[in-house]
């Protein structure tokens, strides 16, 4: 191991120590307990997504291009008997021939979720319906009946349709949508509260002159590694408490549910449905794609905080120069949220692109593209600024220091006698 290395990896285990071995670290831990106020409006935004994503369902009927005009003045006749908030989703038409999709490749067609397909003929119509149980369904029953009693002037024998239930895994679109902006708001949050102590530590260092002593003693450089390197442990130990905590959590409610003793069996279903609403690139890649993004987006945003608060001179300077570094990830977090709730559109493509909210939106890809290969792509251009970043940042945490903070040297810096 190099002295260079050796000395990141010694101010590593100093700053994790520091952090850990306190009783204050037992109320950093707790911290999410009092930000219940964010998670409603986590919550919130989350159903606001869930409910503009319910609104793209469909419908769709495959027809001959001479039935398309009455299947519309029927469609808009019964329509007019229901509510708005009872209406059936909104109809759309496909011409039926030889390059017409088949039913069930319609219901697969991403960035929707299809109810009910109707194809056929109207006497006796073939409808591939999602939810057995569903509306969709028989109402494109009743639409084929009203347009045959329409042609005839009055009362015809009721069609029989041939109904089929889709088979398909996962989860709808507007659940999906919610997964990717669980993600987004997740590491966020975690983001934020975890790489923000980096500016505290070093305000505090900055104030009792330990950074001072560390600069003599090893390469600055490796200060700023460690630091970064320190800080991402705390995090890592942070999320693994968390996830104990909610794993915990999740078995004693489970147990408490049934007063009876759960069979290895029982626990099995209720293990399968839990997991029933799954993201579209299955859970294992989501959570771990997830974690990877947050590592991403902590090492983009500690070492921001660290290379300009050291430009600072007083713990005041300090938090003056992180209030437009909050105010800044707070907008990446409102440009993610918006391309969470718009997959596909140029908004998310630049979001996607956009390297620090790149892993914010990337995250709520997974939710709702089963893409895999993208996130390869992602996770190289994103690991690209995060060296460019750190480089940059290192040369501002060296210029900083050196100077004593307050003077904003970056290429000529200036040597220790």
């Amino acid at each position: 191991m190099t002295p260079f290395i050796r000395s990141m990896f010694v101010v590593a285990r100093r700053d994790f120590l520091a952090i850990v071995a306190t009783p204050t670290f037992l109320l950093f831990l707790l911290a999410p307990l009092f930000m219940v106020g964010m998670g409603l409006a986590g919550g919130m935004g989350a159903s606001q997504l869930a409910d503009s994503a319910r609104g793209a369902g469909r419908i769709v009927v495959v027809a001959e291009a001479a039935d398309v005009e009455a299947l519309q003045a029927a469609d808009r006749r019964l329509r007019d008997a229901f509510t708005r908030r009872e209406a059936p989703p909104p109809l759309e038409y496909r011409i039926a021939g030889p390059d017409a999709p088949d039913p069930l490749a319609i219901t697969r067609e991403k960035g929707t979720d299809t109810y009910a397909v109707m194809s056929g003929e109207l006497e006796r119509p073939r409808i591939v319906e999602r939810n057995a149980e569903g509306s969709s369904g028989r109402y494109l029953a009743l639409l084929a009946n009203q347009v045959l009693r329409d042609r005839a002037a009055g009362d015809v024998a009721p069609v029989k349709p041939r109904f089929e239930s889709i088979q398909r895994g996962g989860a709808s679109i507007a659940v999906q949508q919610s997964m990717g902006f669980g993600a987004v708001f997740i590491i966020f949050l975690l983001t934020l509260l975890l790489a923000g102590q980096t500016v505290s530590s070093l305000a505090e260092e900055k104030g009792n002159k330990v950074i001072e002593i560390l600069a003599a003693a090893v390469p600055l450089e490796s200060v700023f590694l460690g630091k970064l390197l320190g800080f991402l442990g705390v995090a890592m130990l942070f999320i693994a408490f968390w996830i104990t905590m909610a794993m915990g959590g999740g078995l004693i409610a489970a147990m408490l549910s049934d007063p009876a003793t759960l069979s290895a069996a029982d626990g099995a279903g209720k293990a399968v449905a839990a997991l029933a609403s799954t993201p579209a690139t299955g859970w294992p890649f989501f959570l771990g794609i997830g974690f990877v993004y947050f590592i991403l987006s902590f090492l983009l945003l500690g070492a921001v905080f660290l290379g300009v608060g050291a430009q600072a001179g007083t713990v005041r300077e300090i938090q003056m120069l992180s209030l437009p570094i909050t105010i800044f990830q707070v907008g990446m977090f409102s440009l993610s949220t918006a391309a969470a709730s718009a997959p596909g559109s140029g908004l998310a493509s630049f979001a996607q692109i956009f390297p620090f909210s790149s892993p914010l939106a990337m995250a709520a890809r997974a939710a709702t593209d089963d893409a895999k290969a993208v996130h390869l792509l992602a996770l190289g251009w994103q690991a690209i600024w995060v060296a460019l970043v750190i480089f940059l940042s290192v040369r501002l945490f060296r210029a900083g220091v050196l100077s004593g903070g307050g003077n904003w040297k970056f290429w000529r810096l200036e040597k220790k006698a």
